[in-house]
Parts: structure tokens; C-alpha cells; sequence
């Protein structure tokens, strides 16, 4: 029998893509409170499930009359009965719920556990319909719902697979949307038995598949997301210590927001199935530190023919890579490598030229260090450079490295880390760890003006600082940004900035900081950003990389984004990006359209400077660097 398609539409849900179904089973846990039953709704809107489930039955339709009259069945049928008797809502609240979900934006569903049921949540308009274990094999009761034209999901608790086969056939006869949950009908059920590789099997039957769950915890549910779940169904309670079977095998409120957030974070884990494994930026970052190279294992001449001897393997991981270790044996290098200096793909496959000089509409520079200050001077003529400190070049002497005075300006980077694992943070409400990094940052601005007399055309040295107010696990709530960001305005009043301006460059939601990622609070959104830039009256360094990045996560159209924040740039790091934490990208190899993006820098930054900031562009004698600027010409 032909299987139907990949997904089905609940509503505004499309159930079988990335995103799991989420559904809070209330069924009959309100224990007949039509009171308890809204309050459960609500904080299931709170806990951020996609839907909310009750039952429906008429007893006299599900159960023989012997029965409800207590006429010789077991105490375990009797007893659920009288529960039932007791916990059922009428038809005038179940339709009352029904207008409250729809008032309230979450979607109602309802198991109906006979025809007349049926019936009545029909005339409600239900969206679709929910088939408890029990009746899988209830074909009469199936074959009414399939007549509903209404999806359907159907939990198979209980159930042989050859049952299972027989009721999906059914459904695939009748080209029904629905979906097939694997279920362990005990409550609570014990681990040993929830054979959650049943899944796999389930797979074989239909295309969506998921789990409704009756175990203790939340660990087995959001495993079944990984392997493959795209429903996850859970009874919900207020207190597991209420009357009823089901509350023992239900879910309180902070459970249920734990499986939420878990489910959410399995989804965003699970990626895709692509072919090609990408590095994230943490594990790019982790690779260049700890990673390693071909480097000189002695001092080449230019004209020299490599050997197995001329080749060292040691980290760090910012040269060749040892895969191309062969490759290099017997090349004839086409210029002087010091003792321990990196092999790169250049030296195989010969070495691009690069021009002195490009044409931009802003003016233009490059990242440098002090070491290696001097070679790009020679190399490319620049309106000016951008030092980036470390903070072991911090306690260098910059005479050492440079000596003339220059005719192009400067700008100058502050280390983000510092020595003893310290991150830069001006917002901190840590007394010691605030006085540390207000110390460090006027160091930086000492450097800064000393920096100027080497450069003495720049009138007013701009400082690119990335100034903290970062998290380690969740991101701050309003209150706690508002007080970083005065604690941050209240701090620069604590340096002697004269003849320096501190530029916060926009960031990333996502920093990376020791190769790990962080939560980044402070000057990512732009309308926060322009409101203190016009409340301070500071000027900004627009990270196009770190803005695509924050505009990809919070769905904001980037563009938009660039005209708004043009007119407080003042300078701007130029980098493609791509995804949530692609970021540095050479330009033309991520998502960002620049000559858009050079259209709106020019009309509204016009007096901004940039650099090109791509993720390990200085490697190479800047190789990276030169490559976006070319790609960068005539467009910015």
C-alpha cells in the first residue's frame, strides 16, 4: 500500500519536520474541575507545548451496562469507573475549553473514546483527532473518524504488530494524514520495558512517527526525539499526588518545562544529514589551539627542495595541515622560511599576487599585529591599520616593532582575553573581577596614546572593544541587561579617555569564547544599540559579521539592520557569515549580498573606516585579507 507524505497540518502546525509536536495529555487529570482544567491550560501555555488533550466518553456507549451497574466485574474495572463517573467534564464545558483554547492561541484536541463522542466533537469543529491505544483495533471507531477528513494520531499501546499493520493499512486505504505513536500502556511504565528502538520499527509501517509516554522523568521522551519522534505526547498534572491512575505517570509544571527545553534542544543538536561535515566556529577555534602543522624543521632557502626532513609536526594548528605531508616532499619553495614557520597550500600550489593599493569609497586598513606590522606596511599602502592587542603584546615595547613616524592612521582592538582566563567585562557586578578590567582597559588606552605619536595624523584613535555582559548558560532577562549596560556608561566615567574614543563593536548572540560558546547580552539588537548611542552619545564598530548572525537568530531582516546602525558607525569589520555561528567567513562564501550592504555603508557611513575581518586571514603574509579586499572592491 502507497505511504503518505512526510508531514501533515494541524492548524498552523505542520507536523514531521524539524520541529516536534509537543502535546499536553490533560485527558481526565482535571479530576472533573472545569476550573483545574483552564488552569492547566494555561500553564500549558506557559510551559510552551504546541497542544493540549482531553478525552471524551459516554460511559454508557464505552462500557456494558453489567459493568456500570457493578454486576460481577473485577475491582479494577469497577474502580475505574466510579473515577470515570466522577472526573468526566460535560459537553458544555469541553465546549467552553474549546472557545477558551481558541481564545488563548493553543490547539484543542480531544480522544473520543466511542461514536457518540464522535459526534459531539465534530459539532465543537475539533481540528483533528487523537486515537487512544485502547483502540487501535476499534475499526468501527476509526473508520467513523477517517470519514472526518480530519488527521489523526493514533498511539499503539498494547498493540501486536501485526494489529498495528492492519489499522495503518486501513488508514493508507483511506489516504488518511495521520501519524502512529509508539506506547507503553502502563502507568507509570517501568524502563525495562519501553523498548524505545520500537521505533525503528514503527518506521518501517509510516512516515511519522512519534511517542506518547507514560515513564517517570523526561530523559526517555526527548531521547525518542533523537531517534526520530516527531510527536512527543505527556500526561501533565498539577501534583502527581492527586486521585486517578494517570497522575502517577504524569508530568508536573517544572517537568514539563525541563522536557520542553530539552526537546527543543535535541532539535537544534540533531542538525541535518548532510554528506559534508562542517567545523563549527568552536571547533575551528579548538582546531587552530590545539591542532597541528607542517612546519620547518630548519632554516629554507628559497629554491630549496623539501624533504622528509625539512618537516616538523607541531601545534598550533594555523599552518598546513599533516594530510599533506606527501605532498609536500619534494616541492621547490619559492621563498625564505625561518625554523619553525608553517608550511602553507601556497607553497604546493604556488602563490597568488596581490596589489598595493585597492579602491574603496571608505576608507580602508588591515588588521595587524606589532610582530608583523612592518611587512604589511611594505606590502599594501592603506589608509590605516587596526592593532590588535594581545595581552602579551600589551606589555611589549612598541618601539621595539616600530620605529618611523606614518602618514595613515590607526585604530586600535583591546585583547577580549586577558592573562589568568579574565574575559573583558566593564557591566560585571564582580567588584574585584570590574576593578581588573577597568584596569586593563585604561592600560589599553595608554597604549593607545602612545601608539598616536608614531601615527600623529590620526586626530582622535578610535578603540574597538568587545565590553562584556556575557552568560554562561541563558541569556539575562531584561532587568539584569538594563543594569550591565549602566553599569557599563557609568564605568567609562572611570577612565581617562582624553584623545581616545571606545567604540563597542555589535555582536553576535553567540560569542566564542576558549573555544566554548557563551550567551552575549549587551549591543546585539539594534534598536537597544541606537537607543544608548543616542542616550551616551557613543558611536559604534558595525561587526557585519557578528549582525548577520544576530539577524539569522532572531529573524530580522539584515539589511533593515544595516540602515538603521549606518548612521552610528563610525569603523566596520568586514566579514561574510552564514547560519547561527558561521561567522568571519571570506567574503563571497557565506549568505551576505555586499553590494547591497555597500550601497547602504556608503549613503549612510560614509565617513566610517574598515578592515577586512576574516577568521585566520593574517595567516600567509594576510592571504585571506587581500582575497576579500579584491572581492571587496568596487562594492564598498
Amino acid at each position: 500500500m502507497e505511504r503518505k507524505g512526510l508531514t501533515m497540518k494541524i492548524g498552523n502546525n505542520i507536523i514531521g519536520q524539524k520541529k516536534v509536536f509537543v502535546i499536553a495529555e490533560i485527558g481526565n487529570n482535571h479530576n472533573g474541575s472545569f476550573e483545574l482544567a483552564l488552569k492547566m491550560i494555561d500553564q500549558s501555555i506557559e510551559i510552551g507545548v504546541d497542544c493540549v488533550k482531553f478525552q471524551m466518553r459516554k460511559l454508557n456507549e464505552v462500557y456494558r451496562s453489567k459493568s456500570l451497574n457493578k454486576l460481577g466485574d473485577d475491582l479494577g474495572t469497577e474502580y475505574t469507573i466510579d473515577l470515570l463517573s466522577r472526573f468526566e467534564l460535560s459537553i458544555e464545558e469541553h465546549r467552553k475549553i474549546f472557545n477558551y483554547c481558541k481564545e488563548k492561541g493553543i490547539l484543542y484536541m480531544c480522544t473520543p473514546w466511542d461514536l457518540k463522542s464522535v459526534e459531539i466533537l465534530e459539532d465543537l469543529g475539533v481540528l483533528a483527532y487523537k486515537i487512544a491505544s485502547a483502540d487501535l483495533t476499534n475499526i468501527p471507531l476509526i473508520e467513523k473518524l477517517i470519514k472526518t477528513k480530519k488527521p489523526l494520531i493514533l498511539s499503539t499501546g498494547m498493540s501486536t504488530l501485526s494489529e498495528i499493520k492492519k489499522t495503518v493499512n486501513l488508514l493508507n486505504t483511506n489516504k488518511s494524514e495521520f501519524a502512529v505513536l509508539h506506547c507503553n500502556s502502563t502507568y507509570p511504565a517501568p524502563f525495562h520495558d519501553i523498548n524505545l528502538n520500537w521505533i525503528s520499527n514503527l518506521k518501517l509501517e509510516h512516515n511519522i512517527i512519534g511517542y506518547s509516554g507514560h515513564e517517570r522523568g523526561t530523559s526517555v521522551s526527548i531521547a525518542a526525539v533523537a531517534l526520530g519522534a516527531k510527536i512527543i505526547e505527556r500526561h501533565f498534572t498539577l501534583d502527581r499526588k492527586m486521585e486517578g491512575p494517570d497522575h502517577a505517570a504524569s508530568l508536573e509544571f517544572d517537568e514539563f518545562v525541563d522536557l520542553v527545553k530539552g526537546i527543543r534542544q535535541v532539535e537544534e543538536a540533531l542538525g541535518s544529514k548532510s554528506t559534508e561535515r562542517k567545523l563549527s566556529q568552536g571547533e575551528m577555534i579548538n582546531r587552530e589551539n590545539l591542532g597541528k602543522s607542517l612546519v620547518a624543521s630548519r632554516e629554507i632557502k628559497d629554491g630549496d627542495i623539501i624533504s622528509e626532513q625539512d618537516i616538523k609536526i607541531v601545534s598550533p594548528g594555523q599552518g598546513l595541515s599533516p594530510h599533506y605531508k606527501n605532498e609536500l616532499i619534494g616541492v621547490k619553495i619559492t621563498r625564505n622560511i625561518e625554523s619553525e614557520d608553517f608550511f602553507f597550500k601556497s607553497d604546493i600550489y604556488g602563490k597568488r599576487e596581490f596589489k598595493k593599493n585597492y579602491n574603496f569609497s571608505l576608507k580602508w586598513g588591515v588588521p595587524v599585529r606589532y610582530h608583523d606590522f612592518q611587512k604589511f606596511n611594505d606590502m599594501i599602502n592603506p589608509d590605516f591599520f587596526e592593532f590588535h592587542l594581545s595581552y602579551s603584546d600589551m606589555e611589549l615595547k612598541i618601539e621595539d616593532y616600530i620605529r618611523d613616524k606614518y602618514n595613515c592612521g590607526f585604530v586600535v582592538h583591546a585583547p577580549e582575553l586577558y592573562e589568568g582566563s579574565h574575559l573583558m567585562d566593564l557591566t560585571t557586578d564582580d567588584n574585584e573581577y570590574l576593578k581588573f578590567s577597568i584596569l586593563q582597559t585604561q592600560k589599553v588606552i595608554d597604549i593607545t596614546r602612545k601608539l598616536n605619536g608614531f601615527f600623529p595624523n590620526e586626530l582622535n584613535p578610535k578603540i574597538v572593544a568587545n565590553i562584556g555582559g556575557f552568560s554562561m548558560d541563558k541569556p539575562f532577562d531584561e532587568n539584569k541587561k538594563n543594569e550591565h549596560y549602566d553599569r557599563f556608561f557609568s564605568n567609562l566615567k572611570k577612565l581617562d579617555m582624553e584623545g581616545v574614543e571606545i567604540i563597542p563593536q555589535t555582536m553576535a548572540p553567540f560569542p566564542w569564547h576558549f573555544g566554548g560558546q557563551r550567551y552575549q547580552n549587551l549591543f546585539v539588537h539594534v534598536d537597544e544599540i541606537i537607543k544608548y548611542c543616542n542616550e551616551f552619545n557613543i558611536k559604534m564598530c558595525f561587526d557585519v559579521s557578528h549582525s548577520m548572525l544576530t539577524s539569522n537568530y532572531f529573524q530580522y531582516d539584515f539589511y533593515e539592520f544595516a540602515k538603521k546602525i549606518a548612521p552610528y558607525t563610525t569603523h566596520i569589520h568586514m566579514g561574510d557569515a552564514s547560519g547561527l555561528n558561521g561567522e568571519g567567513l571570506q567574503i563571497g562564501d557565506g549568505i551576505i549580498d555586499f553590494n547591497r550592504l555597500g550601497e547602504i555603508l556608503i549613503s549612510g557611513a560614509s565617513k566610517s573606516t574598515f578592515i577586512p575581518e576574516i577568521w585566520q586571514g593574517h595567516k600567509n603574509d594576510g592571504e585571506g585579507f587581500f582575497i576579500a579586499l579584491e572581492r571587496l572592491e568596487n562594492k564598498i
